[in-house]
């Protein structure tokens, strides 16, 4: 295993979130492909990074030790999938800015479904940053609907699944931790990406992708996922979640400026306020949280 040190880790969680930003500039550039075609490739491609990676990686017996039986395991690759499938279809639908920003509220989606259904009782600065994030969206959305963007709603309803989906992963986690397992993130990726190729392969035919669309999205599925994936395993074992949470934030940035500068995908600037508006307002939560919990 791969040992680096704490500022070494912090530049490749850099990485790690700029090598996820491209997606968006990356499908505003196909040809041909649309919908769910664009999820199958990207999800063959990223099972098949996965497969060889961890191959190389952990050696050919890895296979043999997955927990095939847990429902753990299963829940979490259907998590995975649900979040493949619903970024990518929410990109072909709406603007990367919006997608982005809707993914960004992920942590505080989660810090109140805890509230609602677990009872988790939430520090007045994570309620503080529900309401400055929520005002933010709210002004994503009135300017969205005055501009008359006829798939906005459409969009932003399937990308809301991603950030759902993640807090159910993530109570996936806590429950199996609790449970004396623990989930490997890597092999729950490729389960997912397998899931989501499988289900979409359907739907995504007949195929009018052209050689120049199978290359984008075999480097989404590459270098956009497969490979950052993996880094951000090595990553989670140095970084604590709180500074993976603030570095991931990084992610929404890069990729509304790669949009911006190459695809021309220019953001309405009450969008780029109230995008501002969720960003200081998630840094200003888990940067509190984390100097509270290391006063």
């Amino acid at each position: 295993m791969l040992k680096l040190k704490h500022g070494h880790a912090v530049a490749l969680m850099v990485l790690v979130t700029a090598l996820w930003s491209i997606a968006g500039v990356v499908t505003r550039h196909l040809d041909q492909a649309r919908g769910f075609e664009v999820t199958f490739w990207r999800s063959a491609f990223t099972a098949l990074g996965l497969i060889l990676i961890m191959s190389v990686w952990r050696g050919i017996r890895v296979w043999k030790t997955l927990p095939w039986t847990s429902a753990y395991f299963w829940l979490s690759g259907l998590c995975w999938a649900c979040m493949f499938t619903a970024f990518m279809m929410a990109l072909t639908l709406t603007a990367v800015a919006n997608v982005l920003i809707t993914l960004a509220c992920g942590p505080l989606l989660t810090a109140l479904g805890s509230w609602l259904f677990v009872s988790h009782r939430l520090p007045f600065r994570t309620w503080g940053a529900i309401a400055i994030a929520g005002a933010g969206i709210a002004l994503i959305f009135m300017t969205q609907l005055e501009l008359g963007e006829p798939n906005f709603l459409l969009g932003i309803c399937i990308a809301l699944i991603v950030p759902l989906a993640g807090a159910t992963q993530w109570t996936l986690v806590q429950k199996s931790q609790s449970a004396g397992l623990s989930l490997d993130l890597v092999p729950s990726v490729l389960l997912g990406a397998i899931i989501s190729a499988l289900v979409t392969l359907p739907l995504a035919m007949p195929f009018q992708a052209n050689a120049h669309d199978i290359s984008l999205m075999a480097l989404l599925g590459f270098v956009q996922l497969a490979i950052p994936c993996t880094l951000s395993v090595i990553c989670a074992r140095i970084l604590k979640a709180p500074e993976i949470s603030l570095l991931s934030l990084l992610e929404v940035v890069f990729g509304i400026a790669l949009a911006w500068v190459g695809a021309n995908e220019e953001p309405n600037v009450n969008v780029l306020l109230g995008g501002s508006m969720v960003l200081a307002a998630l840094f200003a939560n888990e940067w509190l949280g984390w100097r509270q919990r290391n006063v």
